[in-house]
């Protein structure tokens, strides 16, 4: 699958495109060129292209336009009609597209992955889907069962439906402002509607674009998808919109400003790392480059950049562009799901392109156009209510009814008898039988996102670390009588093994304390990890030296997707040894197989007994473990390795007693692990030595 978030804004949907009174076909053809960069940068670049950019200062451009005209010639805002008659344009070919996406998901997505994607249908009925991705990408924990998703791209729709309902309100303000100025400083001269509308545009776009740039270089994975952090963009295209009256450059400097427009938009993709860096003060860019074109206008001119934006073909590609937007991202990934590649080649992109302009072309003519021309709407306000709540109905029905669904088949798999559903048990030397082919494996597909770990809170009282970089501290509930305090450090692949050791503490009364990081695995400074990784690990190795545990658990090796499948952790000797050095224990576990695909969705797409599925021990694990290279180099570590309730007979497998052994490409389930429990208090107290009792 592709490895990247469809970070490229929709088209606004587009104006009547017959000729009319202040109809600009370059800008038309302006967005026909932005959406088709956009899809083949997505086709086949894998990138994005900073498209995004230039259609939102496009739409808040066209939308200043009208507004204004309506202030300056008094007529009434009516925002409340004004906004049923957007949305009830602007959603039915958005349902169409989405219960499209449903019948493909159905038909090609794994089903671990349909709860996800019944929430973002969710999302991008109600223009929040923005928010759902900011959220996804900042979550380590998220990141790991999200896939290219055939909705991503349907964020900066949600973008764009929250500014057309805010920007009204800022007209509206202004409309109730003016008049009342002139009241209260009877002595100044009036101030009329389009300097006040400078005055609120130009704030919005110094305040957003401060918080933008700030965002973005502290965290830019949500700055993105934040609708905060790009207002100033639909501020830049309202200013421009205010300014264009006085904006009257000659003929030869429209010539250059549209040719250097357009040069500047289609490089950026190419020359910025538009998915990093955005939507920053880099984006000025593309929303420049954007305003020069508009600017140039119509040229007057041969060689003006405005023969080819006005061109019929790009005006008609203009025309589909809404529609041709919404459609060319999930058939892009609905094509890459059904033939297993990562990046289509020039035929098959070619046959994307044509699919989604195909559709566009039908949901235009026969969706968006009979519903733009439906005059029985907009004869009361009403009625268009009425025709937007039977959009979301048609989506909301079967999206609900297979949510229940889910939920239902998610009971009854849990709902098995125990003894159906052994797990790691299978493998244990005394176990009896074979498990039974019958039984449905758990956890269910809808559960799956849900096989983390779990910590049972925030630490508490003298567990709270005084270093801000470690505010992730989580712990278990403290034993009333403590017997032993435990801290366990790393990544993601230390907190899998809460599911045991966290039960297992419980019942011999340890205390635990989590410091947790996803990527980094736990050892000492080093050139090999991340700066944040060594800057968690410093504060960690602070955190265990200032309160003394009677143990550290740790992972003490690391896998890898390709060869070598299992080396040791970087600095991991030197980075436990001043643990031991005061007395404290230290409890490494060796690593579980890494793969360059999702488990579970191999067995939902081909079966349990796939080899696909199963894959051989050699190209999960080294030969001889890690772990064997440490011994007898530090007292008082203790190794464990609990490798063979994991692949078994020279295989690792997906399914091991009727339980999915991984939940993604490299986590072991809870599940599963919770079903190692025995195995692993067995071999922890034997390793260190513990009493059991």
């Amino acid at each position: 699958m592709m490895d990247i978030r469809a970070r490229e804004a929709a088209p606004a949907a587009k104006e009547r495109t017959t000729t009319k009174p202040g109809f600009r076909p370059e800008v038309q053809g302006l967005r026909a060129l932005a959406v088709l960069m956009v899809a083949a940068y997505h086709i086949w670049l894998g990138r994005v292209s900073g498209g995004v950019d230039v259609f939102l200062l496009i739409s808040a451009f066209l939308l200043t336009l009208s507004f204004t005209r309506k202030l300056e010639n008094r007529k009434p805002l009516r925002l409340l009609q004004h906004w049923l008659h957007v949305f009830k344009r602007l959603l039915p070919a958005v349902v169409v597209v989405l219960l499209a996406i449903l019948a493909g998901t159905w038909a090609l997505i794994p089903q671990s992955r349909w709860p996800d994607v019944l929430t973002e249908a969710w999302a991008s009925l109600t223009y929040r889907q923005n928010w759902q991705l900011a959220a996804f990408a900042v979550d380590y924990y998220a990141q790991q069962h999200v896939d290219a998703s055939p909705l991503q791209h349907f964020w900066s729709l949600s973008v764009q439906g929250q500014v057309f309902i805010l920007w009204p309100l800022i007209f509206a303000g202004v409309a109730l402002l003016q008049p009342r100025l002139a009241t209260w400083f009877p002595q100044r001269k009036a101030v009329g509607h389009r300097q006040l509308l400078f005055v609120a545009f130009g704030a919005v776009f110094v305040a957003s674009l401060v918080f933008s740039i700030e965002q973005t270089y502290s965290n830019q994975a949500y700055a993105y998808f934040d609708t905060r952090a790009r207002l100033w963009e639909f501020a830049l295209g309202s200013l421009l919109a205010l300014a264009l009256p006085y904006l009257k450059p000659g003929r030869r400097l429209r010539v250059v400003l549209g040719w250097a427009g357009i040069a500047a938009m289609l490089a950026c993709g190419l020359l910025l790392t538009v998915d990093r860096s955005f939507p920053g003060f880099v984006a000025l860019w593309p929303t420049l480059a954007a305003a020069c074109v508009i600017v140039a206008g119509q040229s007057g001119s041969r060689w003006g950049v405005d023969r080819i934006l006005s061109s019929r073909p790009l005006v008609g590609v203009g025309g589909i562009s809404y529609a041709l937007y919404l459609w060319h991202w999930p058939i892009l990934v609905f094509f890459l799901l059904a033939t297993d590649t990562g990046t289509p080649g020039i035929v098959e992109g070619l046959g994307i392109m044509a699919a989604a302009t195909v559709l566009a072309m039908v949901t235009t003519r026969c969706v968006e156009e009979p519903m733009r021309r439906w005059k029985w709407p907009d004869v009361r306000s009403w009625r268009a209510a009425v025709v937007i709540a039977a959009c979301g109905a048609l989506l909301a029905l079967p999206v609900t009814a297979w949510q229940g669904a889910i939920t239902a088949e998610a009971t009854a798999i849990a709902a098995q008898p125990h003894e159906l559903t052994p797990g790691a048990a299978a493998l244990s030397p005394e176990y009896v039988g074979q498990p039974s082919e019958e039984a449905r494996i758990i956890p269910a597909p809808a559960a799956m996102k849900d096989e983390w770990a779990n910590v049972d809170g925030a630490c508490t009282g003298d567990h709270v670390p005084s270093d801000p970089v470690l505010e992730g501290c989580l712990q278990n509930e403290e034993p009333e009588v403590v017997t032993k305090r435990i801290v366990v450090l790393g990544d993601s692949h230390s907190q899998q093994y809460m599911a045991a050791l966290g039960p297992i503490a419980k019942q011999h009364g340890w205390e635990v304390v989590t410091l947790l990081k996803g990527g980094c695995r736990f050892g000492a400074q080093s050139e090999e990890r991340p700066d944040f990784c060594n800057e968690f690990n410093k504060a960690s190795s602070a955190y265990v030296l200032e309160h003394k545990p009677d143990a550290v658990f740790t992972v003490a090796s690391l896998t890898h997707v390709d060869a070598p499948f299992e080396t040791e952790v970087p600095g991991y000797l030197e980075g436990i040894k001043p643990f031991t050095d005061l007395g404290i224990e230290v409890v490494g576990v060796r690593d579980n197989p890494r793969f360059s695909f999702n488990m579970p969705e191999c067995v939902q797409k081909k079966g349990k007994d796939s080899p696909d599925c199963n894959v051989p021990l050699e190209q999960s694990l080294a030969d001889a473990s890690p772990l064997d290279d440490y011994v007898g180099k530090v007292d008082g570590l203790h190794l464990m390795d609990m490798s063979d309730f994991i692949c078994e007979q020279g295989t690792c497998p997906a399914v091991v007693g009727n339980v999915y052994v991984y939940k993604d490409d490299n986590h072991l389930s809870k599940t599963y692990v919770q079903s190692m429990i025995p195995m692993f208090e067995e071999r922890l107290l034997a390793a260190t030595g513990w009493s059991s009792s």
